[in-house]
């Protein structure tokens, strides 16, 4: 039975109390505030959450929110780009981030000013500072593989990054399983995509065409960053997430572009010896004119089936992929700025019937396609006066799934839709930092025989407005607190219309205990209403009478050491997702409320820079409940998934200009002995370790020759987010995941002209 909960958690009434009591009171006259000194908001640090943009721009933004004076001139920044500032700074932390790359170092005078000035590298180089690529920004160290939470176009690059797998291999608190690309799922500490709002460029991935593949495709060559926020979120975050929010974000012009560039081209090739891959990819950008910029990328990708760590084919994992990319920016006026999107990705190749399981006699391989096209158009005003910085965006993404059954029911075809838009500003008013905003999402999907693509329809739409107020209360403490209400509506394939709507607040706090050591505390609410069941399962599946909207709760705490080079974190956490809703094992034609999952974890992070090297490391523990049972990828699917304790590490060491090397290991615990419906089953451990080189010629990134090592030691696993091995049980032979690649070579050569 699942466990009742009569009373809020301490940790939350506590949070809600405290913020309540707060806003309502002030609790901090202004006299602290007038108290306040130069010194001490020097060593103040804050929470930046500042997009993209000219670094001029970008740094007049953070002074404004710094609540420093930083003055330069204009002609020592011009022409640089900024990817943004995302996390918690001083002053000259913040500088230092925004800074790295572009020759120029922040200071701080006797009189407490801050200003610019060109590094001595750059000084003694001359005028090399005028070849430098556009600055991109991470949080934490900037140059770890294994920074939690996000993840980097270097990194990416770094690893010949080919999917989901390869993307996220670094990060901690999630995993990606299946084996190979159709089939892969991401889990956020143990909670499936399904139930984390996942977007790209803004636009929500909102639709699932068949519950045994993945939901995400895209090409890795085309991301700028990847942000992700497990768990707790704050209300801008967008509806529906339950587990957390994940942000691919896509490569601008301006980031490829040189200074005083006109245009350019980056042509790439790459061989992967352990599935006969081949990889070519071409980007040509450029300057439309003095405020136009535009690029235009094409991908191609083959390989055969993989062989796992023991040698053995894994069955129809080969696949051919090809994407294409088109962006245009304009600035429309110094403040306002322009980008139109399209982005395509076509997956096709002999593919199980039921993907994430392996080839079997009831399992055969058929022809399987999938394509996404997505459109996107954002405008942004990032104007001097600290009531408007508005952004929008207006997004439409298409998906068709395609699978062949030859000598069954032939051809049958899911068509997802989902059109929406997104609307905010952000007003700074004294110590309150309000942001604002509406949105709204359409998602349609039908299914059917190519003969009658409309056999099955459901359509559904969720609108919201929310409010996310940054406060700093005093010096030290900084408060979050925001709601969002949202508004839920679907129509099933039977015609049966059901509603949601509801409040999901958030608070968090994050207090200076000295200037080296942060406290964490926050706790946030979702809600998400009854949507649109898998495309592939509309004909058979209902919903239950009475579908309950999923509520989810989430509560963490931790805390923040960062010192000279060294780096410390930890984090403990829960989220509680009440309602939840699934087919259900031996009812597989009906969707229904099912419980409450629970995931409960520890996060451990730790890195180090010196000189050329830096160095992290990470351990994650969770532990996931469904009403106290613990899921499996087979009777659990699109719920979650049993994970063992997992570490994560990386060295990265740049000798000289010429060269960078570096090593990650993901390291995952065994669960020996683990219940389910129909019987007991084992999930070893395992250790996976990649290398990488990368070699410029001649010192800058005109010529590269790239090396990279995915398992070293050819290891044969089965990871924990593929479904585990149930062959052993009888009756459930061929109920098992796809094995993940044994030792895998790739060799890549790039040219930017």
């Amino acid at each position: 039975m699942r466990p009742r909960h009569s009373n809020t958690p301490i940790v939350q009434r506590t949070l809600l109390s405290l913020a309540v009591a707060m806003v309502v009171t002030g609790v901090f006259p202004e006299s602290v505030h007038a108290d306040v000194t130069a010194s001490s908001a020097a060593t103040a640090r804050k929470k930046y959450d500042i997009g993209p943009g000219s670094l001029e721009s970008t740094l007049n933004r953070f002074g404004r929110e710094a609540g420093i004076l930083l003055a330069f001139p204009s002609d020592l920044v011009a022409d640089l780009n900024s990817a943004g500032l995302r996390g918690t700074y001083s002053p000259q932390e913040g500088l230092d981030r925004l800074l790295e790359g572009s020759g120029l170092e922040g200071f701080r005078d006797s009189g407490g000013k801050y200003g610019l000035r060109r590094t001595a590298r750059a000084q003694r180089a001359g005028g090399t500072e005028a070849t430098l690529e556009a600055v991109r920004v991470t949080a934490g160290f900037a140059d770890s593989t294994a920074t939690p939470g996000r993840v980097s176009a270097r990194t990416l690059e770094r690893y010949a990054a080919n999917d989901l797998e390869d993307i996220l291999a670094g990060q901690p608190e999630v995993s990606v399983g299946g084996g190979h690309g159709i089939a892969q799922k991401i889990f956020v500490r143990g909670v499936e995509d399904t139930l984390v709002s996942v977007s790209i460029d803004g636009t929500v991935q909102g639709n699932r065409a068949f519950h045994h593949a993945g939901r995400l495709q895209l090409e890795p060559e085309l991301i700028s960053r990847v942000e992700i926020m497990p768990g707790v979120v704050d209300a801008t975050a967008g509806p529906g997430a339950l587990g957390g929010a994940i942000r691919f974000i896509t490569k601008d012009p301006e980031e490829l572009l040189r200074r005083d560039e006109k245009a350019g081209a980056l042509v790439k090739g790459e061989y992967t010896g352990n599935a006969e891959g081949y990889k070519a990819h071409t980007t040509v950008f450029g300057r439309l004119g003095g405020n136009w910029s535009a690029m235009a990328s094409m991908t191609r990708l083959d390989q055969s089936d993989y062989e796992d760590g023991s040698g053995e084919r894994v069955h129809s994992t080969g696949s051919q992929q090809e994407s294409s990319f088109f962006k245009v920016v304009g600035k429309l006026t110094p403040e306002q700025t322009l980008r139109l999107t399209y982005d395509r990705h076509d997956n096709e190749g002999m593919r199980n019937q039921r993907p994430q399981w392996i080839r079997s006699s009831w399992n055969p391989a058929y022809p399987m396609s999938s394509e996404r096209r997505t459109w996107n158009a954002g405008y942004t005003w990032k104007s001097d006066n600290p009531l408007l910085d508005l952004a929008a965006n207006l997004y439409q993404t298409q998906t068709d799934f395609e699978q062949n059954v030859i000598g069954r029911w032939g051809v049958y075809v899911a068509q997802m839709e989902s059109t929406g838009f997104d609307m905010r500003n952000t007003s700074v008013l004294g110590r309150h930092r309000v942001t604002y905003g509406f949105d709204y999402r359409r998602d349609k999907v039908n299914a059917g025989s190519l003969s009658n693509l409309n056999e099955e329809t459901g359509n559904g739409d969720v609108r919201g407005f929310f409010v996310q107020d940054r406060i700093q209360l005093a010096d030290p403490l900084h408060m979050d607190i925001g709601v969002r209400h949202d508004r839920y509506e679907v129509t099933d394939d039977s015609g049966t219309t059901m509603k949601a709507s509801g409040f999901s607040p958030n608070v968090g706090f994050t207090y200076a205990l000295t200037p080296e050591l942060i406290l964490l505390a926050a706790h946030s609410r979702a809600l998400r209403g009854p949507g649109n069941m898998d495309a592939f399962k509309m004909s058979v599946a209902t919903n239950a009478p009475g579908l309950k909207a999923e509520k989810a709760r989430s509560s963490e705490l931790g805390a923040e050491y960062e010192r000279d080079r060294l780096r410390l974190g930890a984090k403990v956490y829960e989220t509680l997702i009440d309602n939840a809703i699934a087919d259900p094992l031996g009812r597989p034609n009906r969707y229904e409320n099912v419980g409450q999952l629970k995931s409960r974890g520890l996060l451990l992070t730790a890195g180090y820079q010196w000189n050329r090297l830096t160095m992290a490391v990470n351990f994650h523990r969770n532990l996931l409940t469904l009403n106290d049972e613990v899921p499996n990828g087979y009777a659990h699917n699109g719920l979650g998934i049993s994970q063992g304790n997992t570490v994560t590490a990386s060295l990265d060491y740049t000798p000289n200009d010429r060269l960078e090397m570096g090593w990650q290991g993901r390291f995952v615990r065994g669960i020996d002995s683990q219940s389910t419906v129909v019987g007991t089953i084992d999930k070893p451990g395992y250790g996976v370790h990649d290398l990488y080189a990368r070699w410029h010629p001649s010192g800058r990134d005109n010529y590269t020759v790239s090396l990279s090592v995915r398992n070293v030691f050819d290891k044969s696993y089965l990871d924990h987010a593929t479904t585990e091995d149930f062959q052993h049980i009888p009756g459930y032979e061929g109920v098992v995941g796809s094995r993940e690649p044994g030792r895998e070579l790739r060799i890549g050569l790039s040219a930017r002209f």
